[in-house]
């Protein structure tokens, strides 16, 4: 039996990529992870790490190359290269693209282009902005067909007030739900 096609998008929450290369290590045991970075996820060196080590990691991890440009992120519909897609993190500038149909980045093409096949979008929030700013967006994704939303709550409510990031722990879940159609029935916030 084939394995189901994951795609698994980062964008530049660059403070969670540790825990999003663990969780892509982890859910490639199970899913057949197609991996695509936005542009500055795949050039930007941080304090948090260097973006080639990083683009090796996945690579390794899932024995295939990133996909990091928008002409290469265009086929994911037509071709037929996926069967769920998993944004995380998700930034606040990458939720505001999504709803606004906006198709910029390797990130929001690969979306785009993956919603062609009516098939879901899992969101991964991580941006400090999301009680700010993001949250209109965050709100307009909500009530969009195929899209759902891993599980969210404040990072740190003291330090950054307007922050959210999403339970990694809780992404196998919501894959599996949004592959059935559903949300998560639980508070987001």
């Amino acid at each position: 039996m084939a394995r189901i096609r994951l795609g698994f998008a980062l964008t530049g929450s660059f403070c969670t990529f540790r825990q999003n290369l663990d969780l892509m290590r982890t859910l490639s045991g199970e899913y057949d992870i197609l991996p695509i970075f936005s542009y500055h996820a795949a050039s930007l060196d941080t304090r948090f790490g260097k973006a080639a080590d990083f683009l090796a990691e996945a690579e390794e991890i899932c024995k295939k190359p990133v996909i990091r440009t928008i002409q290469g992120a265009e086929p994911v519909g037509p071709a037929d290269m996926t069967d769920l897609m998993l944004v995380s993190p998700c930034t606040g500038n990458t939720l505001a693209k999504l709803a606004a149909g906006i198709t910029d980045t390797a990130v929001t093409m690969a979306a785009k282009s993956h919603l062609r096949n009516d098939a879901p979008v899992v969101i991964g929030v991580s941006t400090n902005d999301a009680l700010g700013g993001a949250a209109k967006n965050i709100g307009q994704l909500l009530n969009y067909k195929h899209f759902y939303f891993v599980p969210f709550g404040m990072d740190n409510c003291y330090m950054k007030p307007k922050s959210m990031v999403c339970d990694f722990a809780r992404v196998p879940q919501a894959i599996e739900l949004a592959a059935q159609g559903q949300q998560i029935a639980e508070k987001i916030f």
